[in-house]
């Protein structure tokens, strides 16, 4: 019989994978990304799995990096999201520099764009750590677009300066 303290163990360390729970097997050896915020001017170069193994420091330095540039707010990303904008980029070029326009985004931040304008979704992906805006200097939005749909994976958004990816059901526009 199980003791309550292994028990409670065990049920502690699901709760701390859980948001990896989709992401646990991976065909890659592994994963970096060279990323770029365009509104931190913020570099980040990082190797995020190896050897079937995710590195939740690494991670963590990801979420921190994709945090809201407006309230310096921190989301959990989702892992697949991060996998598939590296998959992506290796499709592309194994060393190319990611630009970020908008990871995570907080609804203060999302209630600000949406007050001077700009057609953000109330209910956006962002706001949730399931939505990357981005583009890889040197190609085309349509060019990117077209790779990222290639996966048929969430959705893809064709904008004039960047891509929207999400993990949500598979759409594009």
């Amino acid at each position: 019989m199980i003791s309550r303290r292994d028990f409670l163990k065990a049920i502690t360390a699901g709760i701390a994978i859980y948001p990896y729970r989709n992401v646990i097997a991976s065909e890659k050896k592994e994963r970096i990304l060279n990323l770029y915020n365009i509104h931190t001017e913020e570099s980040l170069n990082i190797q995020y799995y190896y050897l079937g193994r995710y590195d939740i420091n690494a991670l963590a330095e990801i979420n921190h990096f994709l945090r809201c540039h407006y309230t310096n707010e921190v989301m959990t990303m989702d892992v697949e999201l991060i996998d598939l904008l590296c998959d992506i980029k290796d499709k592309i070029g194994f060393n190319r520099e990611v630009v970020i326009i908008s990871g995570y985004r907080s609804r203060l931040y999302n209630e600000y764009l949406r007050s001077i304008g700009r057609k953000v979704g109330v209910r956006s992906l962002h706001l949730i750590g399931c939505a990357i805006d981005f583009t890889i200097p040197g190609m085309s939005t349509k060019e990117i677009a077209s790779i990222a749909k290639s996966f048929g994976k969430g959705g893809v958004g064709v904008y004039t300066d960047f891509v929207h990816i999400d993990t949500g059901r598979i759409r594009y526009w």
